[in-house]
């Protein structure tokens, strides 16, 4: 008996330790022309990945795009092209821990970095005294109340914003629901070390399915490109240190959510009403109730959490709609 478990260790170690040295997958040739379309700038030693078109001639319309938790820029790719034909500018940036920038560990990641990295990005393209428009989806929904509040408290190097549309992001902690495993990572500790290692792409495309509607599924090569833009510089590693911004919603949710109820600027929501994690009507009534300056578009029945992929037609309308709107 003792030989058969030394015989099952001998055999399991080492598949152990080529299984957590599978290197990550190589990026498809769409998601190879996005990396190789955009650049990279500094933000305290930390390589930043950005991407910025030059579109519409006449047009003196700038839009900064913030993604979502746990992908990249690469979400905005179906609505990029409609953007140039109507904005000046078209901005988006990987935030640190993100796509491909830098991923580093340990490292204290925070919604006000991330926040501060788009101010400088902003100084390194010329911006910072140009109005700008910010267009976000989930947690660069957070990111982009931080900054709101900034502008709203006029900060010293704040952005000037010109307006704000917020898409299915959870900037109310009480009408928010995190899928199971963003909630064991967030607070296993020395755990989440050893479960981030054994992340795999299986794992991801069940979870990541999950939060797409029934009738908008991802396809496998897109979610091979999201799993690629996580594992790229080891970025399965840092994901329990990400999730801590789920904590910092809470601890900072006045701070946050007295900077939409207070703005000066316009406003707006775009929402997939089938989205799990903010779900429907309990989003959507807080939202009203607490943002009633706010003007909101509902997408189809059947759009869920990531309605910029889903149903990129009815996203791009919406936000023209409401760019019109002023």
């Amino acid at each position: 008996m003792n030989e058969w478990w030394i015989l099952v260790g001998l055999l399991t170690v080492p598949l152990i330790a080529v299984y957590l040295n599978i290197p990550p997958p190589v990026p498809s040739t769409e998601l190879y022309s996005w990396m190789s379309s955009g650049s990279f700038f500094t933000f305290k030693n930390y390589n930043i990945f950005y991407r910025d078109s030059w579109g519409a001639v006449g047009s003196s319309n700038v839009v900064i795009l913030l993604h979502g938790f746990p992908t990249s820029s690469y979400d905005w790719y179906k609505v990029w092209e409609g953007l140039t034909q109507h904005f000046q500018r078209v901005i988006a940036l990987d935030f640190l821990g993100f796509g491909f920038s830098d991923k580093p560990r340990p490292h204290h990641y925070s919604v006000f970095e991330q926040a501060s990295i788009v101010e400088s990005l902003a100084v390194h393209l010329g911006l910072m005294d140009q109005k700008i428009n910010i267009l976000s989806h989930d947690y660069g929904d957070t990111v982009a109340q931080e900054l709101l509040h900034r502008y709203e408290q006029n900060r010293t190097g704040h952005l000037m914003i010109n307006s704000l549309c917020l898409s299915n992001g959870g900037i109310f902690p009480e009408a928010h629901y995190p899928r199971v495993i963003q909630k064991v990572l967030k607070d296993a500790g020395l755990l989440a070390s050893v479960l981030t290692r054994f992340m795999n792409y299986f794992f991801f495309s069940r979870g990541i399915r999950e939060v797409f509607g029934p009738y908008t599924q991802p396809t496998e090569a897109e979610s091979w490109d999201m799993w690629t833009g996580i594992r790229v510089n080891d970025g399965n590693l840092v994901m329990d240190s990400i999730l801590q911004y789920i904590n910092q919603r809470q601890k900072y949710r006045d701070r946050w959510v007295g900077a939409l109820a207070a703005a000066s600027i316009p406003l707006h929501f775009i929402y997939g009403p089938l989205d799990p994690v903010n779900p429907h009507p309990v989003f959507l009534t807080l939202y009203r109730k607490l943002i009633p300056r706010s003007t909101v578009s509902v997408l189809d029945d059947h759009i869920s959490h990531y309605p910029q992929m889903e149903d990129p037609t009815g996203f791009f309308n919406a936000y023209l709609t409401f760019m019109n709107s002023f």
